[in-house]
């Protein structure tokens, strides 16, 4: 068994060794039933720590090349061969394909909100991440649960893009990794609970969060929120000590919360001994105005919970936020929550921890916000030409705008005409407690997983829905 390892080969030894004997077995020149040689001679053979054959093995046990006989050593396995490719002048038997999912009621455009465009996951670049992942992680690191706040080199990952784009000085200590907002959302009830009895939320607002909130055991109040972001002075007025708010792009409205609003919730909060819990979901997201510094950011030392995630920049279906603690809370998770198992799992921790790391990353960010910003500017332009009496709430952040329709068009005769064009608008009602204070006119657009063309045909057919009123 021939095996050459090469110093100038960024792979680490015990992949080449892997690498090698697998493609081997793959190849047939290592039959089913022959026994690798041991550890012991293999080591001394490749001038190699034992460790490292060791290492080697074991991949190839769990992947089935080999496997493992006391008394026996390592004996390779019986690998079921791919079928050969056809000669030339030979057409390729086609390989069936599913037909694609029904469209939900003849649908032409859904402007659904929260899904992304697939062509802007960086999937080729994710599945060589992975696989660097799998050659660096160990065989230990998948045996232990890890720290429940998550990998230490990924929280440090996470606080060094947290203080280039958005001004938030924190250290690994204080990050703790979740599988999504709603997870993070659910721990801080269990951490607050036992401190507070009520926390204040947006109104109209992100509805998982009083859900979750409210699932927890909190009394939920809702704060009007004003053309500037939460009303700090209603917030006074409710007696909370906590309060949720996503002051960089409102969900639903898109307000952006001014600066002079900010530090005056900094102050509410230093005066009551209150804590602000700053979800600030969408902040990559900013189109044609300037950012506006985050709460966390302003006064470091405030009682801040910071909150971000990554389903709107990469993916959804990663499962991935995080959150950023006060050194007060940071104890008392210590103290309470320390044996908790991280909720992300290792591997995909660590390849966020390379993507993060890379200069790739700042790339994927530059690409999804140009791609985005661009149907955004559409979706804008196609808006105020096919419907001029319209009125557009939200726009140049995000990935949603609310769109609200003249008299005597309301919330209901907007979503079923528009559905019997082929388009889904959807409703902005359920992101209200007090209903009393929504006009009931509105409808709410998502386009990040629109193509340029379904923006154009949608609004196109929104006007003809609309259009005669």
């Amino acid at each position: 068994m021939l095996i050459l390892l090469k110093e100038e080969d960024k792979q680490p030894l015990y992949m080449q060794i892997y690498r090698q004997i697998r493609d081997q077995i793959t190849a047939g020149q290592l039959p089913p039933g022959q026994r690798l040689p041991s550890t012991r001679s293999l080591s001394a053979e490749l001038a190699v720590g034992r460790n490292t054959v060791e290492s080697a093995y074991a991949q190839l046990a769990v992947e089935g090349y080999v496997a493992s006989r006391p008394g026996s050593g390592h004996i390779v396995q019986k690998i079921p061969q791919l079928a050969l490719a056809p000669r030339p002048g030979t057409a390729p038997k086609a390989r069936p394909v599913p037909p694609p999912p029904p469209a939900a009621g003849g649908l032409l455009c859904d402007f659904q909100y929260g899904h992304l465009d697939a062509r802007d996951f960086p999937l080729n670049l994710w599945r060589r991440l992975t696989a660097q992942a799998l050659a660096e992680l160990s065989p230990e690191d998948f045996s232990v649960y890890g720290s429940g706040k998550g990998d230490y080199s990924l929280r440090w990952e996470i606080c060094q893009y947290l203080r280039r784009a958005r001004g938030v000085q924190c250290a690994p200590d204080q990050v703790m990794l979740c599988a999504g907002t709603t997870c993070a959302l659910g721990f801080l009830g269990q951490l607050l609970l036992p401190l507070h009895r009520h926390v204040a939320v947006e109104d109209p607002g992100y509805p998982n969060a009083r859900d979750t909130f409210s699932k927890c055991g909190f009394a939920v109040l809702p704060v009007p929120v004003e053309k500037d972001g939460l009303d700090v002075a209603a917030l006074y007025s409710s007696g909370a000590r906590v309060v949720y708010t996503t002051p960089s792009h409102q969900f639903p409205t898109g307000a952006v919360m001014s600066i002079q609003k900010r530090r005056c919730l900094l102050h509410w909060a230093r005066q009551t001994g209150g804590l602000i819990i700053e979800d600030d979901y969408d902040s990559e997201f900013r189109y044609h105005t300037r950012p506006v510094p985050s709460i966390a950011s302003i006064q470091p030392d405030a009682q801040v919970i910071y909150m971000g995630t990554l389903s709107k920049i990469l993916s959804p279906g990663l499962r991935a936020s995080y959150l950023v603690l006060p050194p007060a809370l940071v104890a008392r998770y210590e103290q309470q929550f320390d044996d908790h198992p991280a909720s992300v799992p290792i591997i995909e921790q660590k390849v966020l921890q390379l993507f993060l790391g890379s200069e790739q990353w700042e790339a994927h960010l530059r690409r999804a916000c140009t791609a985005n910003r661009k149907k955004h500017d559409l979706l804008i332009q196609c808006l105020k030409e096919a419907l001029p009496n319209f009125t557009i709430h939200g726009e140049n952040a995000g990935l949603h705008i609310l769109l609200q329709a003249p008299p005597p068009l309301g919330e209901n005769a907007l979503i079923s005409r528009a559905r019997e064009q082929g388009v889904r608008v959807y409703p902005v009602s359920r992101y209200w407690m007090n209903r009393q204070r929504y006009s009931g006119d509105m409808v709410l657009l998502g386009f990040g997983s629109l193509t340029e063309q379904q923006i154009r045909q949608g609004v196109a057919r929104l006007a003809q829905a609309w259009g005669g009123q």
